[in-house]
């Protein structure tokens, strides 16, 4: 099954571990995948209607899957990420779009924060996350093995909502 994701990275630093993760995740569940760096979008998210912002927007909307990627701050994602979610249009701005939430913190002292901050946003959007977020250890995420053992778990739910949905 061939199917695109965009991953939006929520890392106030480009070129983060937060974006190594999220390109990861799409590249392990075989998505053609597009990245757009929500810091390098500067002063537009402050409004509405900058067509960089509106760009990367459609971008997302273009997508099959949305992989919303963020460091944890204070047990919550980004206020970057914030401003860029808020572009979108409540309850439609991603319907029809399968969504996860992954988020990496220092401790597990935080593993629910995807669940409880992240994916409520994504849901009101009108996303469809069929599957627990994903938190990891950001200083090893690489090789820790949540991400297999998250795949192992989540990935069927995933390409089962992305057949279901008729995956352009």
């Amino acid at each position: 099954m061939m199917f695109t994701a965009a991953v939006i990275v929520g890392n106030p630093k480009p070129q983060s571990r937060t974006r190594d993760a999220a390109e990861r995740l799409a590249s392990a569940l075989g998505a053609t995948s597009t990245t757009i760096e929500v810091s390098e979008l500067g002063a537009g998210l402050l409004g509405f209607g900058d067509p960089l912002v509106a760009d990367a927007v459609a971008r997302v909307q273009d997508a099959d899957l949305v992989i919303a990627a963020s460091p944890t701050f204070k047990g919550t994602y980004s206020g970057l990420l914030k401003l860029f979610l808020d572009q979108f249009a409540t309850a439609t701005g991603l319907a029809g779009r399968v969504a996860v939430p992954l988020m990496l913190g220092a401790g597990p002292a935080h593993a629910l924060a995807p669940e409880l901050s992240l994916k409520p946003v994504l849901v009101e959007l009108g996303a469809i996350c069929p599957a627990q977020g994903l938190y990891q250890l950001d200083k090893r995420y690489a090789e820790e093995g949540a991400l297999d053992t998250w795949l192992g778990a989540w990935a069927p739910a995933i390409h089962a909502s992305l057949r279901e949905d008729g995956s352009r």
